[in-house]
């Protein structure tokens, strides 16, 4: 798919999925002519960098742990330096704390709503009539 496809059935924005590529997290093959073909495994891969970058993840970490999301779950780093490790474990930290957050004002808004009538059609007046009742 060319890159109009992947931006739109990503709700990301061409230019944003050109940096992906320039940092490495996505990469399209490229045709003779120079056009970027994007393979259909990128819309999820187009997703889960969004995500990533959503709950705080830099570029930077994203890049080295993305081989390690691919499925079927294997590992792709031979190594992890302590350093990487304990951003590691702070950034899933993070995002469970975010999580949690998340969870507690879903759940929140969801009790408002089952308590709340649902309000008066709306009454708003057409913009027709707005205009001649204003002429009166």
């Amino acid at each position: 798919m060319r890159i109009g496809e992947l931006s739109r059935r990503t709700d990301t924005p061409a230019r944003l999925l050109r940096y992906y590529e320039e940092q490495g997290l996505i990469e399209p093959e490229r045709m003779p002519n120079g056009y970027r073909v994007y393979g259909e495994y990128l819309v999820d891969r187009v997703i889960q960098i969004r995500g990533l970058l959503d709950v705080g993840l830099p570029t930077r970490i994203i890049k080295q742990i993305l081989p390690c999301l691919n499925k079927p779950r294997t590992i792709h780093m031979p190594y992890a330096t302590p350093d990487m490790v304990a951003t590691l474990e702070h950034e899933r930290d993070r995002m469970t704390e975010k999580i949690a957050c998340l969870t507690k004002n879903r759940d929140a808004i969801h009790d408002y709503l089952a308590q709340v009538p649902p309000g008066p059609p709306d009454t708003a007046p057409e913009s027709g009539e707005e205009a001649a009742g204003a002429s009166n």
